[in-house]
């Protein structure tokens, strides 16, 4: 089989470790690397460019029969889904936290006043600025590398970074903080990796299901399904994270927040999931659409009509 992806490193690296997890199914796969939209365009992500900026080229591929299996980061699929292709698997999930890079190891706390903070995320700027609301937090584009030269070239006094990316790159020895999660609560499918194949590709679907791990996809399931039913995209500042415990509770926390950080709406609730039938698919969909519901009670829409 062949994957596809992009040819950034941490992609490079996502599609490596994939193709070691089938490899233990099948013949060793094929890595088939690719550019997107999104690796090329530096301009700052904004209503009109962010859904699938960094998936399409991925997906097309699978489309056009370039490759067989395409892996994303699961925060960057779109919730919306191509009706010829499937979300087939979820393999382990890895750290769910945000870190803050800066050259002298800063926590939130100890930042200067004023620094100079940089995110491509609206939800990491609104969380930050929701406790800092001095911080002069800046948009920056780039891949972790391209992003760490900033921060070092003096553009910037730190970065926030996905600590699974840090960790996944080998970059064990960065000068960072893991921001705790009732300060910095992670992204819908932040940590996880969203496997799609064609749906008429009996075989290919047949053989990557063998590397899902169903607590993962339950976890991201009622996420993408809170983030579907708010109708955020991968632009609004919504943050969330499903997790499920030794009883078998699936628990699901999310936040809406206004772009400046002085509006933060938060629901939480949990429901067993049985994951060894049919049944957790339902069970996972249907707590994200409960906590959506109580999010959009307490005002939700508005947030996100003014994150757009």
């Amino acid at each position: 089989m062949r994957i596809a992806t992009r040819e950034s490193p941490l992609a490079m690296w996502q599609a490596e470790h994939v193709a070691a997890l089938l490899t233990e199914l099948t013949v060793p796969p094929n890595i088939v690397p690719m550019v997107s939209s999104g690796d090329v365009d530096m301009r700052p992500i904004d209503g009109k460019r962010s859904v699938g900026v960094f998936t399409k080229r991925i997906q097309q591929a699978l489309l056009e029969n370039e490759g067989d299996v395409a892996v994303h980061s699961m925060k960057d699929l779109p919730t919306e889904q191509h009706p010829d292709l499937i979300m087939i698997a979820s393999p382990d999930r890895e750290n769910v936290k945000d870190s803050l890079v800066s050259p002298q190891s800063h926590d939130l706390e100890s930042l200067p006043k004023g620094a100079r903070v940089g995110t491509g995320s609206r939800r990491r700027a609104a969380q930050l600025l929701r406790v800092r609301p001095d911080l002069d937090v800046q948009p920056i584009r780039g891949n972790v590398q391209t992003r760490l030269q900033k921060m070092n070239d003096g553009e910037f006094d730190a970065i926030v970074l996905a600590s699974a990316g840090i960790e996944r790159l080998g970059m064990s020895d960065l000068p960072r903080v893991e921001l705790p999660l009732d300060v910095m609560l992670p992204a819908p499918g932040q940590g996880a990796l969203a496997i799609e194949v064609r749906r008429k590709d009996s075989l290919a679907m047949e053989v990557v299901s063998g590397i899902d791990r169903p607590i993962s996809n339950a976890c991201t399931l009622a996420e993408r399904t809170l983030l579907s039913e708010l109708h955020g995209g991968c632009l609004a500042p919504i943050a969330a994270l499903g997790t499920i415990d030794q009883n078998g509770e699936l628990s699901l926390t999310a936040r809406v927040l206004s772009l400046d950080g002085t509006v933060c709406l938060e629901s939480s609730a949990s429901s067993v999931i049985r994951l060894n039938d049919d049944s957790w698919p339902d069970t996972a969909k249907a707590l994200g659409k409960q906590v959506s519901e109580v999010l959009l009670e307490q005002g939700a829409r508005a947030l996100i009509d003014a994150g757009r």
